[in-house]
């Protein structure tokens, strides 16, 4: 198969590119399924969590269906760049800067959080519970608690980085999470900011950046769930991926 490795220091749109030029000339025919994510990494000598990316801005450009149990399939569509459309930066790049980022400014929150500061943060948990099955009002709701506990802080210039690492979530992160996001992750999504704010609300600052940690590692495990594989069960190898969400196989970022 004509695939060419693709250096470490390249992102999920070089990746893109490629498949998409195979599928231009014929290698891939329409309608025919792509090789599995597994299979396709170790071609091109980069990670899953890459190779996933890729598949998913495929399918925004309109060149592939991916079909969660069952694979990712050729479909007819434009013959443009097909990773264009999508701007902003990988999923997995952009979890990996959440986590380095709002796990301090939790543990900073827990130090310096006034009594209304907890209060919203309560008040958008509530929001979330109750309006768990609207996914415009959660996502709203989501993103008030995170700005919330940036708020907490009590540094403006915490709140405007958080706000702005939550503006980069593209299209591309939008269609991971509807692959990937259930009602029931969803209530864990919920669980996991209650355990955020108990440790904030305990003045608790070790606990809050771990609680932090560990919800956006969580969310990192939901989207390393490989399009080929059935259920919520983790891989082994998507374990290991969401200990080192910003490293790809071969020592690069991803």
């Amino acid at each position: 198969m004509p695939l060419q490795t693709v250096e470490p220091r390249r992102l999920y749109r070089q990746i893109a590119d490629q498949i998409a030029g195979l599928i231009g000339n014929g290698e891939f025919a329409h309608g025919t399924r792509l090789p599995a994510e597994r299979e396709l990494a170790t071609l091109l000598g980069v990670s899953r969590t890459s190779v996933r990316e890729a598949l998913i801005s495929l399918e925004i450009g309109g060149l592939v269906e991916v079909r969660v149990g069952s694979g990712v399939f050729v479909t007819a569509g434009p013959s443009s760049h097909a990773s264009g459309g999508d701007k902003g930066p990988g999923p997995f790049e952009l979890l990996s800067a959440r986590t380095l980022v709002e796990g301090e400014v939790a543990a900073l929150a827990a130090e310096h959080a006034t009594v209304e500061d907890l209060e919203a943060l309560g008040q958008s948990i509530s929001r979330m519970t109750t309006h768990v099955d609207d996914f415009v009002i959660r996502e709203e709701s989501d993103r008030e608690f995170h700005l919330g506990v940036a708020k907490a802080t009590g540094n403006g210039s915490l709140e405007l980085v958080v706000e702005g690492l939550w503006n980069q979530r593209a299209e591309l992160w939008g269609r991971m999470q509807q692959h990937f996001h259930t009602e029931a992750l969803a209530r864990r999504t919920i669980h996991d900011h209650a355990a955020i704010l108990a440790a904030i609300t305990a003045r608790n600052p070790e606990a809050a950046r771990t609680a932090m940690h560990r919800h956006l590692a969580r969310v990192v495990r939901e989207f390393q769930r490989g399009v080929n594989s059935k259920g919520n069960a983790t891989t082994k190898a998507g374990r290991r991926e969401a200990r080192q969400p910003h490293f790809i196989g071969k020592g690069g970022v991803a």
